[in-house]
């Protein structure tokens, strides 16, 4: 097993691995254990009571955080004629079809949300196994394949932090809700946000408690376990 470094350890000795904290102590406390030089993302972590085999388990879906993510997000759009103005005149970073295409496929992707029209999917089919594996495969049940007339609403929600969640094959949810150097009351309510979009999008094979545990934590830093009832209860 890996050692952790020595501002690990010493980060890591400020939480009580037996306590469960309220939202808001629990995040000045990761904010307080964060160590590294840059400005840590602030990451959320939850433990679901579901089976990842079975297909009416399946939690997926996306929603927008209020402060964002803090950083820039690079916004590529698949479209052509009419709707791909439209998507450059709404701030798209990179828009484009076939050009756009042959590039991935030569390996580039700098970006970070890619969203598509509707008559672009039977192109940007093939690129399925190099976008899928990141997560950047367009998806009508995630709204990023939406026709001309939705592109600046789409375009706008992803650039202010729109994030995609699911369940991964160990039955958990990993997302990121903010830095380090937000306040305590924006990471209050992105992740607050986040958590409401996951239990809205409850599967209905769920049986039980639907979410087991909730976990905060910087890039870097220790894990600080959520008081689950009382943040659940201010959603």
């Amino acid at each position: 097993m890996a050692q952790h470094g020595k501002k690990y350890q010493e980060a890591n000795k400020l939480v009580d691995p037996n306590a469960s904290y309220p939202l808001n102590e629990a995040i000045e406390l990761a904010k307080k254990a964060a160590y590294a030089r840059f400005d840590e993302t602030v990451e959320l972590h939850l433990r679901m009571n579901l089976d990842p085999r079975n297909a009416d388990q399946q939690v997926r879906g996306t929603t927008s955080l209020p402060h964002g993510l803090g950083k820039k997000i690079r916004i590529l759009v698949f479209a052509q004629g009419e709707a791909a103005k439209v998507a450059e005149q709404a701030g798209a970073d990179y828009v484009g079809a076939d050009d756009l295409i042959k590039k991935i496929e030569d390996g580039w992707l700098d970006f970070d949300v890619a969203i598509a029209t509707p008559d672009m999917m039977g192109k940007i089919g093939k690129l399925g196994k190099i976008l899928g594996r990141r997560g950047l495969m367009p998806n009508p049940k995630l709204g990023t394949v939406v026709p001309a007339a939705d592109l600046p609403k789409v375009i706008g929600e992803a650039s202010k932090g729109r994030v995609e969640f699911r369940l991964d094959r160990t039955g958990n949810i990993h997302l990121a809700v903010g830095k380090v150097g937000f306040d305590t009351e924006k990471l209050r309510e992105n992740l607050l946000a986040a958590i409401e979009a996951i239990v809205r999008a409850k599967p209905s094979g769920a049986k039980g408690q639907y979410i087991r545990r909730a976990t905060i934590a910087t890039s870097m830093g220790p894990g600080v376990k959520l008081d689950l009832r009382s943040v659940l209860a201010a959603i």
